[in-house]
């Protein structure tokens, strides 16, 4: 850990001072030519950390030369996969995947928070007010089963029915965008969408909402994670100093330069930059490298049977540039600590 520690002190210390000059640059990139990071992501404007670090080559900023590759997947369970087989070594997901991966035994730790924002169940079916209004056929589209728009419909379903998993047998695993066109042509009742598919399926005067992620948390909660193998960090550390600077880098850029930040991602979703930047904006996004609702989370998955084991500390699942970020009070539980239930 001490090895560890310092060689991103002295990342950072290298980095804010210097800026990554072209000498610096122009001497580290025979090193870096041998350094290849595999990072996974998934769709979604809760994901444009990860687009904006791979279209503004954000990680190559630090690394020059190093082989970065993307690649896109269609849910967490695939992602959780991947990670199991070491055939990724950083992945973008949602926080019940990565604790089911943790409780299996995969050695990953979370890197730092991405995305907490908006998501929920819309429908055009004027006569569904509420999970309850579901009839026996009806089918809910998202991810998958263990998602985190799964695990919210399960901890409403425990609200209203005392039964987490009442409601799984309306589950239609399906990625967001064809969820998005099933709910448009009628084909499904209704689509768990995250953004923009959310807010796309919103502006049609047909749909309505059934339930907030929000409204079944019960607050505010950590919607993306970046995590890292634990093999990686170990064995890379100025290489996982750079993939955490770059996405730094990323979530400034969209906190502080929203209308560059649309500009990037527009083309990606085919939307204009002015629907783009609305959305990347929206009163409930929030793009921070803070954890919110983890280890409530976490508790909510061992009742309802998916993870045997709850993190008994944060360290158990988190690298140590969260840990410092969250600190530690003497007595009682830190103002971020709190915020983990």
């Amino acid at each position: 850990m001490n090895r560890w520690l310092i060689f991103l002190v002295i990342f950072m210390l290298i980095f804010s001072l210097t800026g990554c000059s072209t000498s610096t640059s122009g001497n580290n990139t025979d090193a870096n030519q041998n350094i290849t990071i595999r990072i996974a992501t998934q769709y979604g404007l809760q994901y444009a950390p990860a687009q904006i670090m791979e279209k503004k080559q954000l990680i190559e900023k630090y690394l020059p030369g190093a082989k970065i590759e993307w690649q896109t997947f269609p849910s967490g369970g695939a992602i959780n996969e991947a990670l199991a087989a070491n055939r990724i070594d950083f992945a973008f997901m949602g926080p019940p995947p990565f604790l089911i991966s943790w409780d299996k035994g995969v050695k990953i730790k979370l890197v730092s928070s991405v995305q907490g924002g908006p998501n929920g169940i819309v429908t055009y079916r004027q006569d569904i007010k509420s999970i309850m209004d579901l009839k026996d056929d009806d089918k809910i589209a998202m991810p998958g089963i263990g998602s985190t728009q799964h695990i919210f419909l399960q901890m409403e379903s425990d609200k209203l029915l005392n039964d987490p998993h009442a409601m799984d047998d309306k589950i239609l695993s399906m990625s967001h965008p064809d969820a998005m066109n099933a709910l448009l042509n009628r084909q499904v009742a209704a689509h768990f969408a995250s953004a923009p598919y959310y807010f796309e399926e919103l502006s049609n005067p047909a749909m309505h909402e059934v339930l907030t992620g929000r409204e079944a948390f019960g607050g505010e909660f950590t919607h993306i994670f970046m995590v890292a193998t634990e093999e990686f960090h170990n064995n890379n550390p100025m290489a996982y100093a750079a993939v955490y600077h770059a996405l730094v880098d990323a979530v400034a850029i969209i906190n502080e330069q929203p209308e560059n930040a649309a500009k990037i991602l527009a083309p990606i979703y085919n939307l204009s930059e002015e629907k783009t930047l609305k959305y990347i904006t929206w009163k409930e996004v929030n793009y921070s490298s803070t954890p919110y609702g983890l280890l409530k989370m976490a508790e909510f998955m061992k009742k309802a049977g998916y993870i045997k084991k709850i993190p008994e500390r944060i360290s158990d699942i988190a690298f140590e540039n969260i840990i410092a970020q969250m600190g530690k009070k003497n007595g009682e539980q830190t103002e971020i600590e709190k915020l983990q239930y």
